[in-house]
């Protein structure tokens, strides 16, 4: 179809309202997030990491700078300017992204102040309950700000439409997960082992989140299978424990897990469950190597057996790569 003839399409479209605005500039970001975006020029440019990776590292930077500001003159400033500098920027860095990205040419730029909004507005919290009086380092307190933090990312990514809330609230609900279960299993004794099965849990959740958005084509989900899948076999071969205070079950349970993850994998047809699966494997069987063979004469021979092992499963995960994830 010609340029001429499309335009003239949403022209007409627009006219008896059967396309609005917004559906026309979302179609037009889909198309320019697969095939490259158009600058203002009217030249393609496939590639844009670059100036991408310059707002991020000079949205961190601004964050940086207000952290050494505040933690160098905490004592001397008052409790408004503490909030004033800290929340107050927070808020401003995040209007001004919204402004920002409601305008075609600085769409990108808005990134960096999203990203100091989100870096600046949890400590602005913190700081604004600290100074009212509240333990800031209480888990009852970290659970309140995130919440307040994943329930506005949340709303501004309903809103806005925008992948950057869509990460933020990943991380914000990840903090607020670990804080409400942190202060309603305080009483718990063992808190390095509830970490581990609270991660094991975690990873799972977002296996289905990365499932739920790979439905609706959204690229968060390679991500969300990426961590998932770290933090399931992370947690679960941490759970496992080493001699002698290994964990029996967890020792025994592992292989079941690595190759459930593996089958994950190929009915997903995501490749990064397939690699981790396999790493996690190789690891698994230097584990065990480790753990039963050191002491003993036939630690030269485990050695072989754990190469040759290695070299298999290196093998197998290539041929399921190609068989299953490729075709």
């Amino acid at each position: 179809m010609q340029k001429e003839e499309l335009l003239k399409s949403v022209e007409n479209g627009a006219k008896e309202r059967t396309v609005t605005r917004e559906e026309v500039m979302k179609a037009f970001d889909d198309g320019a997030g697969k095939g490259g975006v158009i600058d203002y020029q009217g030249k393609s440019e496939k590639r844009i990491g670059f100036s991408q990776a310059l707002y991020y590292i000079g949205g961190f930077i601004v964050f940086l700078g207000i952290a050494v500001l505040i933690g160098e003159n905490w004592d001397a400033l008052g409790v408004p300017v503490r909030i004033a500098v800290t929340l107050g920027s927070g808020i401003a860095a995040y209007v001004a992204g919204v402004i920002l990205s409601r305008s075609g040419k600085f769409r990108q730029m808005s990134i960096a102040f999203h990203l100091i909004a989100a870096l600046v507005l949890p400590i602005g919290l913190l700081v604004t309950f600290d100074s009212a009086g509240y333990d800031a380092a209480g888990s009852g307190i970290n659970s309140l700000v995130s919440l307040i933090l994943v329930s506005v990312y949340i709303r501004s990514y309903l809103f806005f439409k925008r992948n950057i809330f869509l990460v933020f609230s990943v991380i914000f609900g990840t903090w607020f997960f670990y804080a409400i279960c942190a202060y309603m299993f305080e009483a718990v004794p063992d808190q390095g082992m509830l970490f581990q099965y609270l991660t094991l849990i975690l990873g799972v959740l977002y296996i289905f989140l990365g499932r739920f958005f790979s439905e609706h084509k959204n690229s968060i989900s390679g991500a969300l299978f990426g961590f998932g899948s770290l933090f399931v076999l992370g947690s679960a071969m941490a759970l496992g424990g080493w001699s002698p205070d290994e964990n029996i079950f967890w020792e025994a349970a592992y292989p079941i897990v690595i190759f459930g993850m593996i089958y994950l994998g190929i009915h997903l047809k995501r490749k990064i469950i397939l690699i981790l699966s396999s790493a996690f494997l190789m690891v698994y069987i230097l584990k065990l190597t480790g753990e039963y063979f050191a002491d003993s004469l036939g630690w030269p021979l485990a050695l072989v057996f754990s190469g040759l092992a290695l070299i298999a499963v290196g093998y197998y995960m290539v041929y399921l790569n190609k068989k299953y994830i490729k075709k």
